[in-house]
């Protein structure tokens, strides 16, 4: 496979080379749509230089990434200042992943990054399922007179898929209009700021093609200051290892996976990225294993 990403630090425990591994993780710096405070662009660099902190081994999971062939493939070199540029360089390389039949693991970056990876799984795999994880709806029509923004994303997608394929959690913040399309007129299922029933949902997919995308402001900006729009009312750190749980005992079977919208230079303890660091490593282990 041809390659148009450059190397930098390689996150520890994602070695492998590309060719025998089952899981690639990419970073994508761009936050061009971002509305409110921009950054996310250095999420991966960021991420690469705190993983260090970490242990390969996760005791809640008991998994440890030594033990599974997972290929840090860098960061895309993407065309800064041109968002449908962007968008065709992200789906153009995760086609590529898909083809091989590799899970991509995409590190953004902004949430309308999803969108162009989504894009590539759904022509895969296609009847593929979307779960959620933001405090925000994403549901808009539009957002600064712009179809495609970190606001629209959800919805862009559920234009792929349609009704019934979509699950949010955590959500507290978006228009009137916004809830009503979800809730409502059932359009997405949405949880309204919890994760409640995560688990009854999980089990409703059982045996079914998932793709995962997590906006890590679900979390409360109590415990994730280090991102663009924070929002109070979140989930913490404790229920996100709940969530990491149910995943894992599952048996869906996870076809994409994206963790966006770190914003590191917000949270100068560092903290934020350092969790971003161990949702990537905690979601890496749990895909892999899946493989066995």
């Amino acid at each position: 496979m041809k390659s148009n990403f450059y190397h930098i630090n390689t996150f520890m425990g994602m070695d492998k080379s590309y060719e025998e591994s089952n899981l690639i993780v990419f970073g994508v710096g761009f936050d061009g749509t971002t509305s409110n405070r921009p950054g996310a662009r250095f999420a991966s660099s960021s991420m690469r230089k705190e993983f260090y902190g970490l242990e390969t081994y996760s005791p809640f999971l008991d998994l440890d990434l030594e033990d599974y062939n997972i290929c840090d493939y860098g960061d895309l070199e993407i065309s800064v200042g041109d968002t449908e540029q962007v968008l065709k360089e992200i789906y153009d390389e995760t086609a590529s992943i898909v083809e091989d039949l590799k899970v991509p693991f995409m590190i953004g970056g902004e949430h309308l990054v999803t969108l162009a990876a989504f894009k590539a799984v759904y022509e895969k795999y296609n009847d593929v399922y979307v779960i959620h994880f933001d405090a925000h709806t994403d549901l808009r029509e539009e957002y600064n007179n712009n179809k495609n923004s970190h606001a629209t994303v959800i919805k862009r997608v559920w234009d792929i898929v349609g009704d019934d394929k979509i699950f949010q959690f955590g959500i507290r913040s978006g228009t009137r209009e916004e809830f009503k399309f979800a809730i409502e007129q059932k359009h997405t299922y949405m949880e309204v700021g919890g994760i409640n029933t995560f688990e009854k949902i999980i089990n409703k997919l059982n045996g079914k093609n998932v793709y995962l995308t997590v906006d890590l402001d679900v979390l409360d900006a109590s415990v994730f200051p280090g991102t663009g729009t924070p929002e109070p009312g979140g989930i913490n750190y404790r229920e996100f290892q709940d969530i990491f749980k149910i995943i894992k005992k599952s048996n869906i079977n996870i076809v994409g996976c994206d963790i966006v919208e770190l914003s590191p230079d917000y949270d100068t303890t560092g903290v934020s990225t350092v969790i971003a660091c161990k949702v990537l490593r905690e979601l890496c282990l749990i895909i892999s294993s899946k493989f066995r």
